[in-house]
């Protein structure tokens, strides 16, 4: 397979690099596997032929035989071992190749596309490529390899055979790749019908008052035996073509072995074609026997490079994305250009997820220190993308978005969390303890600061009843709605931000949980500039409001 991704072949060239030892195991494995998969059959002509002169010496040949049947078994055995190995080995260097360029994507990728579109790239894409390794170019080759050396060895035992398995060899390929293509499509269309029936029975279940209310119980019920016969049909259709398949082989093999038996007994010039002794005729017909084999592997490891090839244009595609600017990886000190400047200023702001259909258009406005600002207007106007313009997680298709006047999307990473504090509508929550909650496993923030945020936000009471305090493993069930929002204030609060982002704190509390968290939420407003969506905070802290339209 001609490769036009040069990171895949640098991905081969590092693994091979640096896994010299099991690289040299992998070459010597396939040598070894071909090797010993055309050796047996001449020691068994040779004992045959013994036989035949008479000779009783036979038990060391024997036991020799046994001996290469059984370490063919273990060189191939040890040969799948080590592809896999050394799958496994490419396939970590290209998901962390992948997980590097994950870490220096713009937030718009993931806005554009689905944790499930993107997990997909990382799991179903590269395990594709794992099976490029262990089940196509590796075996393809080791596959090859051995259909060219039994052709070799027939050509050596008889030349007239050599001359049929050579015309024979093609056209059974053809054949056996038309079986193959034939039962992949009966395979889709079974996994298609199967999927179909898999979501036809939750269907049914969650739409089952409306399918009583307008007597559609007969349309459900005869669109689902639809999808069964569908399956049945094409499972049938495959079973078919694998019942057949090996029946055909064995009778062709035996139709070669018959050819050749025939002109050999004719005598002239076909005897001298096919002429042959006792154990060459065993040999001949071993390998005839064993050239079916590696020719329907091959055709099973060319449709693996097939979906592999898929698989590795979509990883392509990822690689190629755009990424942040070098300025946002930077781990230099972040200096706020001008003191005086307002903390946020939009200029003739215009944003859209879709370039044709903007969210924002010429939004403008600033907001001074420490003010209290609130965003309002209907649901999908846009508050909440106004925000992530604020972090610099986007970046404006016109005009421009100033913290401390330099653009957002200029402040490196490290920075952000010194100026912002940002405290979601659902609170998004990590692996690990409850103090790692609140500090998301920053190494600058000591334990003294993460209490300190807890108690100001209200939730340290709770957090000392809990069996191990702050190091309890966190679990959502351990906390009310209420308090995880009050968890959230603490997180947004730790590293003591000079200005608040706060977005539906309270839109899915009851009365007497929504009062206890906005008292949390002045405590922390202190002398922060705070942006909310939230009418509620907006009556509460007596701030002004910013209508987008």
């Amino acid at each position: 397979m001609k490769n036009k991704n040069p990171f895949l072949l640098s991905v081969i060239k590092e693994t091979v690099k640096k896994n010299r030892g099991i690289s040299f195991l992998l070459f010597l494995s396939v040598a070894l596997s071909v090797f010993l998969s055309l050796v047996p059959p001449l020691v068994l002509a040779f004992i045959i032929n013994r036989m035949v002169e008479g000779k009783t010496d036979l038990l060391p040949y024997a036991l020799l035989y046994f001996a290469l049947l059984a370490l063919a078994g273990f060189s191939e055995s040890g040969k799948e071992v080590i592809v896999t190995i050394f799958g496994q080995k490419i396939t970590h260097g290209i998901r962390s190749r992948m997980l590097f360029k994950l870490s220096r994507l713009p937030a718009g990728y993931f806005t554009m596309n689905t944790p499930g579109q993107i997990v997909s790239r990382f799991v179903s894409d590269v395990d594709t490529l794992e099976d490029l390794f262990t089940d196509g170019i590796i075996g393809m080759f080791t596959d090859i390899l051995n259909v060219a050396g039994i052709i070799i060895m027939i050509w050596i035992q008889s030349k007239g055979l050599g001359i049929l398995i050579s015309v024979a060899v093609p056209l059974l390929f053809l054949m056996t790749r038309s079986f193959q293509k034939r039962m992949l499509r009966a395979q889709t269309s079974a996994r298609i019908a199967v999927s179909e029936v898999n979501s036809h029975i939750p269907e049914t279940i969650r739409n089952i008052r409306m399918i009583h209310s307008f007597g559609k119980e007969h349309f459900m019920e005869q669109r689902y035996d639809n999808s069964i016969r569908r399956q049945y049909r094409a499972t049938e259709k495959s079973n078919l073509y694998d019942a057949v398949y090996s029946p055909i082989v064995i009778m062709i093999s035996t139709a070669v072995v018959a050819v050749m038996m025939v002109m050999a007994a004719k005598g002239g010039n076909m005897l001298y074609l096919f002429g042959m002794n006792a154990g060459t005729a065993v040999a001949v017909i071993a390998y005839v026997g064993k050239v079916f084999g590696p020719l329907e592997d091959i055709g099973m490891e060319i449709q693996s490079i097939q979906s592999a090839v898929a698989g590795e244009k979509r990883i392509e595609e990822f690689l190629k994305e755009p990424e942040r600017t070098e300025t946002d990886l930077t781990v230099k000190a972040f200096v706020l250009q001008d003191q005086t400047a307002p903390v946020v200023e939009f200029s003739g702001v215009r944003f859209g997820y879709d370039r044709d259909i903007p969210v924002l258009e010429n939004i403008s406005f600033a907001v001074k220190r420490g003010e209290k600002v609130t965003f309002t207007g209907r649901t999908g106007i846009g508050k909440s993308t106004a925000f992530r313009l604020i972090l610099g997680l986007y970046v404006p298709q016109k005009g421009t978005v100033k913290i401390f006047g330099t653009e957002a999307s200029r402040i490196p990473d490290p920075e952000k969390r010194k100026l912002f504090g940002y405290a979601e509508q659902t609170f998004q929550a990590v692996n690990g303890t409850v103090a790692e909650q609140i500090s998301l496993f920053d190494p600058s923030l000591d334990r003294k600061q993460i209490e300190n945020a807890a108690l100001l936000s209200g939730i340290h009471e709770k957090i000392l009843t809990l069996e191990k305090g702050y190091d309890t493993a966190f679990r959502e069930d351990l906390f009310s709605q209420g308090q995880i929002q009050l968890l959230s204030i603490a997180r947004a609060i730790v590293a003591d931000p000079p200005v608040l982002l706060l977005d539906e704190m309270t839109a899915n509390l009851d009365s007497g949980t929504e009062a206890q968290v906005m008292d949390a939420l002045l405590r922390v407003s202190g002398n922060r500039t705070v942006l909310s969506i939230s009418h509620r905070y907006a009556e509460i802290s007596g701030g002004r409001t910013v209508k987008f339209r």
